[in-house]
């Protein structure tokens, strides 16, 4: 890691805070921001660590890390006199952390890019657990040549990353890994409730899956560490595959890709909203499956081309 300049981390939440940790125990000075002070108050007093709004970072930093929800808090982030491209140090490159709309990304892309400010998106996956090892993955889009040079600010928290082409290309391919994901994990919830009306345990078909060819991300950790065990605590919000799911089948119909399965699962997420359910842990999607399923549904009108 260098030390010469600071890297800057922007949102300290479920995700930004275990980055800001990692980035914390190298001897590169770190800048830290969050809205909320509570998330902020875990760094104050730190060695090397300096809590400052984002267009202090954006004088100092070589780079900076947002990890906010969505494209909308980095546009405020950006804009302004006291925001990030009016004050922007030269060289200065932004990493956008988000899982977003790749057409926002864009947008935001140019704006910086106006600015001189280089801007990636890179997806991430492995959750808090593996920012905090070391072993998150980065799916990134923008330009290669910036990427080269930048990447050892990530490598305190990244094992592997990926170059897929322009901006925008990141965020989409986050979308697709998260489509597949709790597509397979309303799968997999559906054959659990067969199992057992089926007189079956479903830890025993969770054991026998993760030594069979039906394993996947749901088998070998959702249910034995967040569903099985009894702890309901998948540490992520049911919003979040309501708002990717959503996105991804959007994108889809748009371009006129057949998008059925992610329509369906989209359409229970959407059943789960209905119910109030936007705010709970994403492992009540195993716990209410049934209660859910009969949330009554008008299916929208598909934009898909004929």
């Amino acid at each position: 890691m260098p030390e010469s300049k600071p890297v800057g981390v922007v949102g300290l939440g479920r995700m930004g805070g275990p980055v800001a940790q990692r980035l914390a125990r190298t001897k590169a000075p770190l800048m830290a921001w969050d809205t909320l002070g509570e998330c902020c108050k875990p760094f104050e007093g730190k060695r090397n660590v300096e809590i400052a709004p984002p267009g202090e970072m954006a004088r100092k930093c070589a780079v900076i890390f947002f990890i906010v929800p969505s494209s909308a808090e980095i546009s405020d982030c950006l804009k302004g006199k006291d925001g990030v491209l009016r004050n922007a140090r030269k060289g200065l490159v932004v990493y956008d952390l988000t899982t977003s709309d790749p057409t926002e990304t864009k947008k935001l892309a140019r704006r910086a890019e106006k600015m001189g400010v280089a801007y990636l998106d890179a997806g991430m996956s492995g959750g808090p657990g593996g920012i905090l090892k070391g072993k998150l993955t980065l799916m990134i889009g923008g330009d290669a040549k910036v990427l080269r040079r930048t990447k050892k600010y990530f490598s305190p928290f990244v094992e592997k990353h990926f170059h897929l082409g322009e901006v925008g290309s990141g965020h989409a391919m986050k979308l697709l890994n998260n489509m597949v994901l709790h597509t397979i994990f309303l799968a997999t919830c559906e054959g659990a409730r067969l199992a057992e009306r089926m007189g079956i345990r479903v830890k025993d078909m969770i054991d026998v899956f993760n030594v069979s060819t039906a394993f996947s991300y749901a088998s070998r950790h959702r249910f034995p560490n967040n569903i099985l065990n009894g702890t309901w605590n998948a540490q992520a919000r049911i919003y979040n595959p309501h708002k990717d799911v959503g996105l991804a089948v959007a994108i889809g119909e748009k371009l006129g890709a057949d998008v059925n399965f992610a329509g369906l699962t989209f359409e229970f997420l959407e059943k789960a909203a209905r119910r109030g359910m936007l705010e709970e842990d994403y492992s009540y999607l195993y716990r209410d499956f049934d209660e859910i399923k009969k949330v009554p549904f008008r299916r929208r009108k598909s934009n898909r081309r004929k």
